[in-house]
């Protein structure tokens, strides 16, 4: 007679709901938060997202600010009504002051800038123990030219890759914004 020792429980993976409409970077950080232990979710939008929540037993959620269909803030009441215990937190690529106190507001645990990797997010998680924090703004801001490239290149990708549609959003020649999208960003 063989002596065994009990087999240990699998210990399940924390449900993870992610939205992002970034498809290589919600794909890249859903593996990384995969590695570190979640079961993740992936949604491309507040639609998608929304459709998910029924089902959703999700202990954690990462979301985008901006989405084609409107904002990720609009999840977070959602998710608070739906799983009160989840921990949010709330990522995007135009950081501010005022968008931050609103996602902490609406309950969010945490407000992230992008980019960001899965180690931060996981602190970000973390870091909800304590009271909900609105990090800090950089040393140094990021320069007019920068903050003008991204704001043309979410334009752009609003208007599906069309300049002469991103030029009339814009408000400028198509020329221009030809010129602009011509430069190397390298130099922002």
């Amino acid at each position: 007679m063989t002596d065994h020792a009990p087999t240990p429980a699998v210990a399940t993976a924390a449900e993870l709901l992610l939205v992002d409409d970034d498809p290589v970077f919600g794909q890249v950080l859903a593996t990384a938060l995969g590695r570190r232990g979640f079961q993740v979710t992936l949604a491309a939008s507040v639609a998608q997202a929304r459709d998910l929540l029924p089902q959703l037993r999700a202990s954690h959620a990462v979301l985008d600010l901006r989405l084609p269909d409107g904002s990720g803030l609009e999840l977070v009441p959602l998710l608070r009504q739906r799983l009160p215990q989840v921990r949010i937190v709330v990522l995007s690529g135009y950081a501010s002051i005022p968008t931050a106190i609103d996602a902490i507001k609406l309950g969010a645990t945490y407000y992230l800038a992008k980019p960001v990797d899965a180690d931060a997010v996981v602190r970000a998680f973390d870091a909800g123990d304590a009271a909900p924090a609105i990090p800090p703004l950089p040393a140094e801001p990021p320069s007019v030219r920068r903050v003008e490239w991204e704001h043309i290149q979410r334009v752009l990708k609003d208007c599906g890759g069309n300049v002469s549609a991103a030029a009339r959003a814009l408000r400028m020649h198509r020329r221009t914004l030809q010129r602009k999208l011509g430069k190397r960003s390298g130099s922002l």
